[in-house]
Formats: structure tokens, sequence, C-alpha cells
């Protein structure tokens, strides 16, 4: 790119002597990375231009232009930052710095980072972003360039850069309010990421873009005679949706059973006025001409969100029976509406200050706070995915306060944001005047009230649960876990061991505890068990813990079960491959420690290595090590419900296990005692981490007494206790009577 074409772009809004720090910033690195070539073959100069062009688009002042110039010189040309001070100042020198090191943060979730590591890279970013934000503006800046050339770089690093992008760094431009940044971002990240479903959207989009457009002129031709009437100074145009944007839109769609024809908003209009009653003036001109659809009139202007964005949404039925969505605003909120936070710095060089500026980012002060009180790194993850980088919702207190909070966020979450110990004495909700149950997500506009208890009484450890859904964020579940954290320890540890038995006798595993408290990396075994009794360590991660022993994440299978195995499901160690087939009288899954029985015919049978007819074997010499390899099967495990007995009871079972998306192969019933009543379940899954996902789900069932992973010969009501001989001959690894 031509530098006169940033100098263009730069004089259209700051000062003469403003532009010789810029002049000033190329020229030096044009002399610094003389020579120097990307991988793409461009001259490497091009990249630290393009960086600065795309910052000037977003009018940011002159010391973000001169640090966009020379961010890459510290590290690729290894010159002394105090060089750097001398010549330019402080304030260059800081964000060039600063970028620097926010430069060497890998936020990818995939590869060999830790989640220690992940979490530290995190915590950089957030410092980074209180310090100055304009260090995480040009960040945002170097990456989209980076994305635009991408296609310079292996296949893998392709992949790895755009998920890390869709991941991170377009939630954080979102955030932050700057639109123009986001949507590019998030299109060529879905481009690399799913390049086909990309193209078929992008097909889609172009064989009816000239029937909408036609419609959308004439909207735009009927709007402005209507406006001219009384006199009102407006914009109108149409505001396309983006690529991810209609593939997100399209997957909701699909959930609902609708079409992508039916998606109304595809292109909208924007109406752009010179005064806030001006935006007033004109939704009551639009609703007077169109009927407004119910429920979709969102007011940003006397309610802003958080990163500062100000407009009026509604939408209507235009032109007779074609829904439309329409936004207005003024000039001023527009620009914030495309460049968020970053607007701020439109005024740095004048008279005018943006007063507001500080309670845009107080939500990231507010962050920052809460993320010092996190104890370790998975906590701060969690936070960082649930409390950033997700969309928000804005609810109000009885008060009229409003709140934001992460999408999906519960009346419980809404306790603890406003204040932790009405979260502890939380005893119920309302929600616009009506009592709900605490796993109601809330949604916009809602009206909160919480009802407390007067004494102390303390939160339940079932709020951590994530099955039953009563908080998501992790500032609640923070402060509930620092609240058991602080009760006896005795108290902590005998909870902890009841609910890794429990968790253990659900998953019928047998393993030493001191072994599963070393796999957690504790020392003790009552250090362990107190983490579980308080919720620092939860029985979905003990179950994956269990699964990671023997199975790779990239292991988990999807087909349907034959009765016989290929060979790349199960290694024979030392021996090479060998038919194998799965025992029927443990039904073992991955994640299981398992171990081989040679046939004399049928190769292999693989059973658990707790499985009795294992211990109770007579020819040792039979048994072979083996170990989980590669697999593209479900696995079939039988499964004992205990309930009481009521009307509704297998639907509410089969309903649980559907949701988790695992198929039932077969369900037999015995009576119990008149009261309660036994099912036999067979479910195909994907191995123990999944078993433990829709066992968890069916014992929150009403009236289930206990569930628990059981054998073959138990289901089919063999003596307690009788072993079944290991099959022999010409068997298929099925027991024997």
């Amino acid at each position: 790119m031509d530098f006169n074409r940033l100098l263009e772009k730069a004089r259209g809004y700051l000062p003469p002597e403003k532009i010789a720090v810029v002049e000033d910033a190329y020229h030096f690195a044009a002399e610094k990375h003389k020579g120097q070539v990307r991988l793409s073959g461009e001259p490497y100069l091009e990249h630290p231009l393009q960086t600065a062009y795309i910052l000037a688009e977003l009018q940011l002042d002159a010391s973000s232009l001169a640090a966009a110039l020379l961010h890459d010189i510290l590290e690729d040309c290894g010159l002394p930052i105090a060089d750097i001070e001398a010549r330019f100042g402080a304030e260059v020198a800081n964000l060039v710095e600063g970028t620097t090191k926010l430069g060497k943060v890998s936020l990818s979730a995939s590869g060999a980072l830790t989640s220690e590591a992940q979490a530290e890279n995190l915590r950089k970013m957030l410092v980074a972003m209180a310090e100055d934000l304009r260090v995480v503006f040009i960040k945002l800046a170097d990456r989209l360039h980076n994305m635009r050339t991408l296609d310079a770089l292996p296949p893998d690093r392709q992949l790895g850069i755009a998920q890390e992008t869709l991941d991170i760094y377009a939630p954080l431009a979102h955030r932050l309010g700057i639109w123009e940044l986001k949507w590019q971002l998030e299109d060529l990240s879905f481009c690399y990421l799913q390049p086909e479903q990309y193209q078929r959207i992008v097909k889609l989009v172009a064989s009816r873009r000239t029937q909408r457009e036609r419609f959308i002129a004439r909207a735009i031709d009927v709007l402005r005679r209507e406006f001219e009437k009384v006199g009102l100074v407006e914009e109108i145009s149409g505001r396309p949706k983006h690529i991810y944007s209609i593939h997100q839109k399209m997957e909701r769609y699909t959930d609902l059973g609708k079409h992508f024809d039916e998606i109304y908003d595809l292109l909208a209009l924007r109406v752009l006025v010179s005064s806030m009653p001006d935006c007033y003036s004109a939704v009551g001109i639009i609703h007077s001409l169109w009927r407004p659809l119910p429920e979709a009139f969102d007011d940003y202007i006397g309610n802003p969100k958080p990163n500062g964005y100000q407009a009026l949404h509604t939408a209507v039925m235009c032109l007779g029976t074609t829904p439309l969505e329409i936004q207005i605003r003024t000039s001023e909120m527009h620009h914030i509406a495309e460049y968020g936070v970053a607007a701020h710095w439109r005024y740095k060089e004048g008279d005018k200050k943006d007063m507001h500026f500080e309670d845009r980012v107080a939500w990231l002060r507010q962050l920052i706070e809460w993320h010092r009180e996190l104890s370790g790194a998975e906590e701060f993850l969690e936070s960082v995915k649930t409390d950033i980088f997700i969309d928000q919702v804005f609810v109000y207190t009885p008060k009229g306060e409003i709140k934001d909070l992460p999408r999906g966020s519960t009346p419980l979450d809404f306790a603890y944001r406003v204040h932790t110990d009405l979260g502890h004495r939380c005893i119920g909700a309302k929600v616009n005047g009506k009592l709900v149950p605490f796993s109601y997500e809330l949604k916009n506009a809602d009206v909160v009230e919480i009802m407390s208890t007067k004494r102390a009484r303390g939160p339940s450890r079932d709020w951590l649960s994530p099955h039953l859904g009563f908080v998501k964020t992790s500032h609640a579940k923070e402060k509930i876990r620092q609240w058991f954290k602080r009760q006896e320890r005795t108290e902590n540890i005998e909870r902890g061991r009841q609910i890794l038995e429990k968790e253990l006798r659900h998953l019928g595993i047998v393993i030493e505890r001191e072994e599963l408290s070393g796999l957690f990396n504790y020392s003790s075994l009552d250090d362990f068990l107190a983490a579980i009794g308080y919720g620092g360590v939860t029985a979905h991660q003990i179950a994956l813990k269990l699964a990671a022993r023997e199975e790779k994440p990239e292991e988990q299978v999807s087909a349907v079960t034959p009765p016989k195995l290929v060979p790349s499901v199960v290694q024979v160690l030392g021996v090479g491959d060998l038919v194998t087939n799965l025992a029927q009288c443990c039904h073992p899954v991955p994640g299981d420690k398992i171990i081989g029985y040679i046939t004399r015919s049928r190769g292999v049978t693989i059973h658990r290595q707790d499985c009795h007819n294992v211990v109770h074997e007579d020819e040792k010499e039979r048994l072979i090590p083996v170990e989980w390899g590669q697999s593209d099967l479900l696995y079939p495990v039988n499964v004992q419900v205990e309930a009481w007995d009521r009307v509704g009871l297998m639907r509410d079972v089969t309903t649980v296990v559907a949701e988790e998306k695992v198929n039932i192969a077969s369900v037999n019933l015995a009576d119990g005692d008149g009261h309660t009543i036994t099912l036999f379940l067979t479910l195909e899954t994907k191995g123990l981490a999944q078993l433990s996902q829709v066992l968890k789900r069916i014992d929150t069932v009403k009236g289930v007494i206990s569930v628990t992973r059981i054998g073959d010969e138990i289901s089919k009501k063999s003596p307690a206790g009788s072993p079944v001989p290991l099959t022999r001959g010409d068997d298929t690894g099925s027991s024997k009577k």
C-alpha cells in the first residue's frame, strides 16, 4: 500500500503537527525493515503500514498510528525500546512496548498450551487493556491484516490462527463495541474454518440479492417521502448482514425448524437523524406507516449497552407482509456503533472530550477486579469465556438500576452481581413480578427481584452443579466456592468423600483413591476430598480425568456398534493387529482400564480390568495387555435405574437421555416392592465422559433413587456375585451361563 493513502486518511481528522509524527514513524520503520519480506513475498513494511491504515479508518490518534508503524521493530529488528522513546517520546514507546509484549501472547485453546499458560496470557491481555486500550486496538488491527493474508501460511497454522481469532479477538472487538473490526474478523475466520459452509451462504445471499435490493429501494423511497412531509433530516441506507452473522442465524433457525428464506433481517435499514428527539420522532413515523412486530422494539438510547452503543431497534411488516428490521440513531451514535470505545480518541487532539468514556470501560475495570479473586487457571479461563467473550443481557433491579450479565445468566447470577451476601441469602426470585426457578434464563428488560432470608444461611452445593444450571457466571461460582472453603475442613472432606464414592459407583469404576488424587496433582487424599467438598473439583471433572487416562479427545466416536471391532479400536500390545471383540459381561468403554483375553478361535476379547470374570480366571497366561486405539464406534453400556414408580417416569428418563444425544438400544422393566420400579437401559455412548454426563442427568429426574452402571449378567438377573466363565472356543465375546 502506498504511504500516501495513509497520509490522506490521517489528514482527514488530524492536525498538521500530528501528521509529522506519523510521517517520521513511517520513514523510521521503512529504514529498519529494509530488505525484510513476509511469507507472502511482499515487503515486510506492508504489514505495519496496513495496520496503521486500519487504525486511521477508526480515526485513532497520531500516537496510535505511529506505534502501529513501529510495532514490529523491537522484535524483528532488535532495536532497544530506549531508542524509540528518545525519538518519539514515552507515549509512543509505551504503546510499542505494550504491543510487542501482547504479540508474544498466544491465546489459543488448542495446541500444547496448558490451562495455566493460557490463563496467564489472557491475564496479560487484560492488564494491557487496563493500562491503555490503544494497545489492544493495535493488536486487533494487526490481527485483521494477518487474517487478510492468512493464505500464505500452511493449512494447520491457518486453522489455529482462525480459531483463535474467532474465539478471542472477534468477541473482544464486540465487547469493545468496534463493529467495523468484529464482522471482518468473524467472516475471515469463518472462511478458513468452514469454507464449504461459507461458500454456500455466499451463493444463497447472491442468488436473492437483486430481489432484496429492489425491495429495500422501495422501502427507502416510501420512508423518505414520509420523513420529508414533517421536515425530518435523515440519511437512509441498507445494512447487509455479514456471512458469519447469517451462519449463526441459520443455525438458530434450523433449531426452530425454519428455513433460510424466513430470515427477515439479511438486509436491514439504517436511519441516521440529527438529534436524539428525532430518533423517537422517526420511530413514531415508521410505526404509523408499517405495523411493528411484537416484542421487536429495543431502546438502547435510554438504556445504552456497556460499550456505549446507542440506537433504537424495531422490526415492522413492511410493504404488506415482509418483515424488515430498522435501526435509528444519530450520526454520533453511528460513529460509536462502528468504532466503539476507539471513538474516544477521536477527541484526543481537540478540545472536546468524551465525558462518558470511563463509564464505557467500567465493565473492564470491574472484571479485572473480580479476576484478582479467582484462585486457579481453570476458574480464570472460565471467567474470561463467560464474562467477557459472550453476548450480554440487560436487566433491571426493582429500583430501575440496569445490570448487564452474560447471556444465559440466572436470578442467582444476578443476586451475586448485586452483592455477594445477597447471593448467599437468596431463597427465591421474581422476574417481572412472577416467581421463577433458579434455572430461569434472564432476558433483556427483565425486572429481577431477589427474595432473601434475614439470617445468614449460605449457598447450597447444588448451585454449583452444571447439570442443574442454577449459576452460569464465573463470578457467582467463585463466590459460592469461597463460602464453602471457609467451612470446616472435616465437613468438606466428608462431603467430598460422599460425592466421589457416588461418582465412582455411577461409573462402575474401581480405582485407588490416592491414585485418583494424584491425577489431579493433590499431594494428599484429604486435600483432594476437601477440594471436591467445596466445589474446587467437580464430579464431571473426575469423569473427564478418568476418561483421559486411556482415551485421547480426538478418539471420540460416532457410529453404531457392530458386534465385532476393527483392529484399530483396541491395540494388542506387543503382538500386532488381532481381531478383537468387546466382552458382553462388563461392556468396556473408552476410559475404562482394559485387558485382553485370548480365545481359542475368535481372537482377543476385551474386558475391564476389574471384571469379575478376569479376577477369577484360572489361566492367567491367556490375559494380555491392550489399550484403546482410534475408533469410529459407539459403545453399549448397561445401566440400572431404581426409582419410585409414578406416571411419566419412563418418559422423563428417556427425554433426558435423548437431550444428551445418547441412543437407547434397549429398555427392560422389573417390578419392585409395589412402590419402586427398576429400569434396565442399554445406552450407546461415546465413552466414559459422556456416560458420566448422562448418568448425572438421569439422577436428577424426579423420583429416581439411584442410577448405576452394571454388567450384562446383572441386567439378565444372574445371581448376585456369581461369576460367568470367560468365553472359550467359537465365542463372540458374550457370556455363557
